[in-house]
C-alpha cells in the first residue's frame, strides 16, 4: 500500500497539482523499504503524471481560441518556438522542478509521438530518482 501511495503522489506531483514525492521517498528509504521498487513506483507514477499533461496539451487546439484560455496567442507561439529549438529532446528536462510540467504541456501541443514522448519523458524522471534517491542516502 505505501509503494501505491509513493505512486499516486508522483503521479500527481507531475501535474498541475501540489504534491512532493521527493519527501515520502526520502521518509520510505528512512523507514527501509525496497529502493528499487521506490524507485519504480516514483518514476511510473511520476511518468503517468506527465502523460496526462500531454494529453491536456494535445486538446489546446480545440480550446486555444476561448476568451477563458489561460495562455495567449503570443505566449503559446513562444513557449513552441523554445520546445522547437531542442525539440522532443527536451522532453528529457521534463524532470525540472520549475518548467519540466510545461515541457510535457507543450510536448503534447507539438504532438511528439506517444511512444517518443513515453521514452523521453520516463529516461528523464528515473534519472531524477535515482538521483534523489542517492542524496536521500548520501544524507543517511
Amino acid at each position: 500500500m505505501a509503494y501505491l501511495s509513493l505512486f499516486f503522489t508522483a503521479f500527481a506531483a507531475a501535474t498541475l497539482l501540489p504534491a512532493y514525492s521527493e519527501l515520502l521517498l526520502g521518509g520510505m528509504v528512512a523507514q527501509g523499504y525496497s529502493l528499487w521498487w521506490l524507485w519504480l513506483f516514483a518514476t511510473l507514477g511520476n511518468t503517468l503524471g506527465s502523460m496526462v499533461n500531454g494529453w491536456i496539451g494535445r486538446q489546446v487546439e480545440r480550446f486555444r481560441h476561448k476568451r477563458w484560455f489561460p495562455v495567449s496567442e503570443r505566449q503559446l507561439r513562444m513557449a513552441q518556438d523554445r520546445f522547437n529549438r531542442f525539440g522532443q529532446w527536451s522532453l528529457l528536462m521534463a524532470w525540472l522542478p520549475i518548467g519540466g510540467d510545461a515541457l510535457t504541456v507543450i510536448g503534447g501541443i507539438m504532438r511528439v509521438p506517444w511512444l517518443n514522448f513515453i521514452v523521453l519523458v520516463a529516461i528523464g524522471k528515473g534519472i531524477r530518482y535515482a538521483l534523489v534517491l542517492w542524496l536521500v542516502l548520501e544524507a543517511t
